[in-house]
């Protein structure tokens, strides 16, 4: 039977959640956004701009800057660091140390830049992340069920459907990007979701 996840219902087992890396670990939107004020000089484009997932759908920008920022943070290739969100790379050890390895799964289509990075943010005292790059958003659900995980936390609401969906509870990750109306459990920060997972 699926938890059910209210703001007054339980809290995540912690060995039951996984996480996704972009929008909710890697502050990654952010370094598109200076990216393309610095470099392409769209001095004009603020975060908050981006009010979609797809970018084509909110941001008046020419394709051939869009695809060649979006490039850069795949490969790894800027030459700004990709900074953490606050408070994650703490918050992940803290779970690690409790639960084991923490489990982080992402629509890159390969995880040769994404997971190095992730264990450069961490604190040398954490116990381990599995990083499972699918390619494809909705890949995501049979990785979760083969890891037997019941909880995601994500930034992209279609996707969180979708888990939903296919019996995972998803927990979205307040962004610009998915604040359309959804009956999901949110949360804005890593405090919160220290909360939600009553770590110590």
């Amino acid at each position: 039977m699926k938890p059910l996840l209210t703001e007054a219902g339980p809290r995540i087992d912690p060995a039951t959640v996984a996480f996704d890396i972009d929008g909710v670990v890697a502050d990654t939107m952010r370094l598109f956004v200076d990216i393309v004020r610095e470099e392409f000089r769209h001095s004009e484009l603020r975060y908050e701009d981006i009010t979609c997932y797809r970018l084509e759908d909110c941001l008046d920008l020419d394709p051939e800057i869009r695809n060649t920022v979006i490039a850069q943070l795949i490969e790894g290739s800027h030459r700004r660091p990709l900074e953490p969100i606050p408070g994650a790379p703490e918050v992940i050890a803290r779970l690690s140390r409790l639960a084991g390895p923490v489990l982080f799964v992402t629509a890159r289509p390969d995880a040769g830049f994404i997971e190095p990075w992730l264990h450069s943010v961490l604190p040398a005292s954490h116990n381990g992340v599995r990083v499972v790059a699918t390619g494809d958003f909705d890949a995501k659900l049979e990785v979760l069920r083969h890891h037997e995980k019941v909880f995601f936390v994500e930034d992209r609401l279609e996707t969180c459907f979708t888990l939903n969906e296919g019996g995972i509870t998803p927990v979205v990750f307040r962004q610009p990007w998915n604040r359309q109306p959804h009956p999901f459990v949110e949360v804005g920060d890593w405090a919160e979701l220290a909360d939600l997972m009553a770590l110590p």
